[in-house]
């Protein structure tokens, strides 16, 4: 059975701001629409028509508050807008407006496309509906334009106003809840490449220390039998140590430590035939990312050179390894190294590689105080 996924940031706050649209928005709009229909009809047929546009508010409302208006958009704005010519065309109503303004607000934000002249269009439609009344009683002609133009095309613009802002920022919801997925898959994708980087380290060092030992073996087991099998023990113990330095990556509890990797390279090196000299030019701090350049630059030493002697030298903020025996031109494409580059980059450190007269130099520097 399926686990349904729990709701977005913005899905929840959109959820809880619906229910309280709800609440807030029928609280005033049911008391005021009742009043309005009580004391600006003056027969049953006239109060009939305002209880029209006032059930229309309502359900306009609840569903605006449910994402459901726009399938409903065409009978809720002619309800709305028939109450209003009824209203200042038929009964003299100066308030048969208020469900027009209730309802148009609603949707026209909502619009896909056009919006800026839908919201025109429902403002002219409210004054020029208004505006007919007037030829009606032109004896209070200023009176009937102050109550059936300017007060709806009023209330109307300022309704717009406040339901685009309000559109605004649920749109500005929607786009930090976009944010904060992209942010999500962007850490996944850095959490995988991470960990695709560190299981290469492991799996990729040890492969190719295992190759390294077992042909040393091979050679020794005619002519020093027990020289041979101390290299087999160690091949088993290096595989057991794998196992579980990827067990501890798999649990997220893998810590290199410098120490032990400056020791274990030593070791390779020289089961390797390699001399290994080791400068020490201020204390040294304890470090996961300079053993992780360690042991990269170790693994690529051993695949890709001919070395005869590697230098390495530690300094209070950082690690550089010399090595002879470099083939080619210029450096060869290291992957790892480059990963490295990049992590060492967002702590404020710095790689950097170099090949020069068959000498090939890894360097890293991290600053002060970092966590190395």
């Amino acid at each position: 059975m399926t686990t349904p996924a729990p709701p977005s940031y913005a899905a929840s706050a959109r959820g809880r701001m619906s229910r309280l649209n709800i609440t807030t928005q029928l609280a005033v709009i049911i008391p005021v629409g009742t009043v309005l229909v009580v004391f600006d009809s003056q027969v049953w047929w006239e109060a009939a028509v305002l209880v029209l546009g006032l059930l229309t508010s309502v359900v306009a409302i609840v569903l605006w508050a449910r994402d459901e208006i726009n399938a409903h958009a065409v009978p809720l704005l002619a309800t709305g807008a028939a109450v209003w010519v009824f209203g200042a065309l038929v009964s003299g109503s100066t308030t048969a407006f208020y469900s027009i303004t209730v309802v148009a607000p609603l949707i026209v934000p909502q619009m896909r496309r056009h919006r800026i002249p839908a919201a025109a269009g429902v403002v002219v439609f409210v004054a020029a509906a208004g505006a007919a009344r007037i030829p009606l009683a032109p004896a209070s002609a200023g009176s009937t334009a102050f109550h059936f133009v300017l007060v709806p095309g009023a209330v109307m613009v300022v309704t717009l106003a406040f339901m685009f802002a309000n559109d605004a920022f649920y749109r500005v919801l929607d786009e930090l809840d976009e944010a904060r997925e992209h942010e999500a898959e962007l850490a996944v994708a850095r959490e995988r490449i991470r960990f695709a980087s560190e299981l290469h380290d492991i799996q990729g060092h040890t492969l190719h220390v295992v190759k390294l030992k077992t042909a040393l073996a091979g050679k020794l087991v005619r002519r020093d039998a027990e020289r041979a099998e101390e290299e087999l023990r160690e091949i088993h113990a290096l595989v057991g140590d794998t196992i579980r330095q990827t067990k501890e990556l798999a649990y997220a509890q893998r810590r290199l430590n410098l120490a032990g990797e400056l020791e274990n390279a030593k070791n390779l090196f020289e089961a390797a035939g390699i001399r290994v000299r080791i400068v020490r030019s201020a204390p040294v701090a304890e470090g996961e990312l300079l053993g992780q350049v360690l042991r990269e630059t170790t693994t690529n030493i051993l695949r890709h050179a001919q070395a005869a002697q590697v230098r390495i030298t530690l300094t209070e903020s950082g690690i550089t390894i010399v090595n002879d025996g470099a083939s080619g031109d210029g450096p060869p494409e290291l992957r790892g190294l480059s990963t490295l580059r990049d992590r060492l980059a967002g702590f404020g450190g710095e790689l950097k590689v170099k090949q020069e007269n068959g000498e090939f130099t890894t360097a890293a520097t991290v600053p002060a105080g970092v966590a190395r």
